[in-house]
């Protein structure tokens, strides 16, 4: 039974030096400003994921809008007939009428 415990204790003590390996490869000597320092990263790589993506968004929807031929500006009501005689109170625009006795 020595030689097994021998053997456990060996196993244990390589398994707690990686362990402490590996915290001081990534935390280092400072610790907490480590940590901001990657709090900062991800909060950054998360806004410009987000402002890529809102990009994208308004790429794709000018692109669709020019395949489809219809420009986001444009109002889809349906405009009069050309040929159609109008009257000239339907030209002047809606806010000049206010406060005139028309």
């Amino acid at each position: 039974m020595p030689a097994h415990d021998y053997d456990s204790q060996l196993l244990e003590s390589v398994s707690v030096r990686r362990r402490r390996l590996r915290d001081a490869l990534l935390l280092g000597a400072q610790r907490q400003r480590r940590s901001v320092d990657e709090r900062l990263g991800k909060a950054s790589a998360g806004v410009v994921i987000a402002a890529v993506l809102c990009a994208g968004c308004v790429g794709w929807s000018f692109i669709s809008h020019r395949l489809i031929g219809k420009s986001p500006y444009t109002s889809s009501v349906p405009s009069a007939s050309p040929s159609a005689p109008s009257s000239p109170a339907s030209k002047t625009p809606l806010f000049s009428m206010i406060g005139t006795n028309a």
